[in-house]
Parts: C-alpha cells; sequence; structure tokens
C-alpha cells in the first residue's frame, strides 16, 4: 500500500472509531461516496490496519467460559460472578441467573420438565416474568413428600403459576421400593403419559446434587443406612442429576439404586434439545465435572469460584 492509500485508511479509521463520525458524514467531509467508505473501513479490517479490543468489568467471567467450553464438549457455559461464600446467598444468586437464561430461551408452547431440589426451589422463586408464557411444565421424575424441595409436583405448579402456563403432575413416588415396582408404576397409564411429555420437552431444568454426605439430600431422600453411605462412596459416587448417580468422570454407579428410580433416563435427558444444569460452591465442583463429562445437559450456569475449581480438576487431569 502506498503512502497515500495508507494515510486515507489511517484518516477514516480515525473518523469513525475514534472521532465517532458515521459513514455518512465521512464520506461528506472527505468527498467520498458513503459506498467507498464502507469498503475502505472493511478493507482496512480484512487487512489487519484495525484491532478491537473488548474491556468490560466480567471480561474475566466470559474468559471463564470461554475455557471451559474448550475443554469440555458442551455448547454453552454461563458464569456469574461469586458474590458470597455462604451457601445460601450462592443458592439465590444461581437461581436468579438461571432465572432470567430460562426468560431468554422460553418461547410460547414449550414444554419444560424440571427436577425437584433446593436450586430449582430457587429458580422458581426468582422468576419474575414481564409476561404470561403458554407453557406446560412437567415432572421429570417422581416426588418426594415432606419438604417443597422435594416435592417436584409442587415445584412443577408453583413454576407454571409464575410464568402463567400449566403444569402435569406425576403421582408416584421418586423411588420404588424394588424394581418391579419401579416398572409397574413406569407402566401405569397416568406416569406414562406425564413422563412421555418430559421425553418430548424443549427444555429441561435441574440441580446437581452432591454426595458429600454432610450435604447431600440424595441420602435423606433414600433414608440410607450409613453402610449404604460408605458403599456407594466406595464405587465412586459423586453426584445426581434427576437422582441418577454417576461418578466424577460421568459413569453411572449404584445401579441398584438407579434402576428403581421412578423418572426420566439419563439417555432421555440428554435427548432434549435445552437441558440446563444449575450448581455452585465447593460441594459441587466433582459433580459438575463428572456431569460434564457425562454430557447430561447442553448448558451449564455456575459461579467464578467454582468454574476456576473444575478447570483446576481439568487441568490435573482428575
Amino acid at each position: 500500500m502506498d503512502y497515500d492509500k495508507a494515510r486515507l485508511f489511517s484518516r477514516i479509521l480515525t473518523m469513525h472509531y475514534i472521532e465517532q463520525h458515521n459513514q455518512s458524514d465521512i464520506s461528506r467531509m472527505l468527498g467520498l461516496s458513503t459506498a467507498k467508505v464502507n469498503r475502505i473501513i472493511r478493507q482496512a479490517r480484512d487487512e489487519g490496519y484495525l484491532e478491537i479490543n473488548i474491556r468490560t468489568p466480567f471480561q474475566s467471567l466470559f474468559d471463564l467460559e470461554q475455557k471451559l467450553t474448550s475443554l469440555v464438549e458442551i455448547p454453552e457455559v454461563l458464569v456469574c460472578p461469586t458474590l458470597s461464600d455462604d451457601p445460601n446467598t450462592v443458592l439465590r444468586t444461581m437461581g436468579a441467573t438461571a432465572a432470567d437464561y430460562l426468560l431468554q430461551h422460553l418461547r410460547d408452547g414449550d414444554v419444560l420438565c424440571i427436577s425437584g431440589g433446593k436450586q430449582v426451589t430457587e429458580i422458581v422463586n426468582a422468576l419474575n416474568p414481564q409476561r404470561k408464557f403458554d407453557v406446560t411444565v412437567v415432572p421429570a421424575t417422581g416426588g418426594v413428600q415432606g419438604k417443597h424441595y422435594t416435592d417436584v409436583n409442587h415445584l412443577a405448579m408453583e413454576l407454571a403459576k409464575r410464568l402463567g402456563g400449566q403444569a402435569l403432575q406425576l403421582h408416584a413416588p421418586l423411588f420404588a421400593d424394588s424394581v418391579e415396582e419401579r416398572n409397574m408404576l413406569m407402566n401405569m397409564r397416568q406416569t406414562r403419559e406425564v413422563l412421555d411429555r418430559a421425553r418430548h420437552a424443549d427444555i429441561a431444568l435441574m440441580g446437581i446434587g452432591s454426595i458429600v454426605p454432610d450435604s447431600s439430600s440424595y441420602f435423606d431422600l433414600r433414608s440410607m443406612s450409613e453402610a449404604d453411605r460408605k458403599r456407594l462412596i466406595e464405587q465412586g459416587a459423586t453426584g445426581d442429576v434427576f437422582a441418577h448417580l454417576f461418578d466424577v468422570n460421568g459413569k453411572t454407579v449404584g445401579q441398584e439404586h438407579n434402576e428403581k428410580l421412578v423418572g426420566l433416563t439419563l439417555s432421555e435427558l440428554r435427548d432434549i434439545p435445552l437441558s440446563v444444569g444449575v450448581a455452585a460452591s465447593g460441594n459441587k465442583v466433582s459433580p459438575i465435572l463428572g456431569a460434564l463429562r457425562g454430557h447430561f445437559f447442553k448448558a451449564l450456569i455456575t459461579d467464578e469460584v467454582t468454574t476456576k475449581q473444575v478447570l483446576k480438576l481439568l487441568e490435573k487431569g482428575v
């Protein structure tokens, strides 16, 4: 490029990006056609004359998202700031972030299937839509009565109420007492019809459970003995999704428990177009890593500190 051409390029780029003139103003001031100004700006960008740096207060979060998606096969990761060490604050933060994400992706006519759990409860509590959505909310599993966050039918009704849609109920327990009882429940018409709607859902929303005894709700749901707990941990159980147990490599474990579950299988979960896993805090690091390796969902929502810890395990090859 000769001196005069380089000078013209420089002048136009300075006027457009530094002095904030639009292309029509530049064409008028320099006596050029708007098409030529547009062509010069495009050519300068293509030839490396223009370098754009984006600086935002959240750039470090975006960098973490990009790094995690490059290391594991997941289409989307959303990392939010860690605002507190308090677990309840983390739950609420994740709930608000996931609620906003859900509203951005929800469309009239969608079917939304959900799990029970504290994290899903916080998502429901955080929802504040600006309009009603013509959607159907269905449980993806049976439920456990006694606590509002384990009663998936209650959560489905509350979620549908907040969105302005309708909810279906699944009148079955989360765990059957035997494989035979589980098969009988799964073959009941009402159970079969509700779970079939869940299998064909547009969006799945779930928490990622931890099997750390002091913080796990899974063991409480199963009313397990200490011997059963130790045996599952010895098998490598680290987390659960839709109450299916898995290890840090994403392989299912505890088959004697998984096969008594009344709900969707992990294979069926993977077929849902948009499946969203939500979790954060130290005891969720290994479960998140296992769930990522198992490809149980297509979008992960977590926080900054948790993401850094997951990345550290990935880099160590854990």
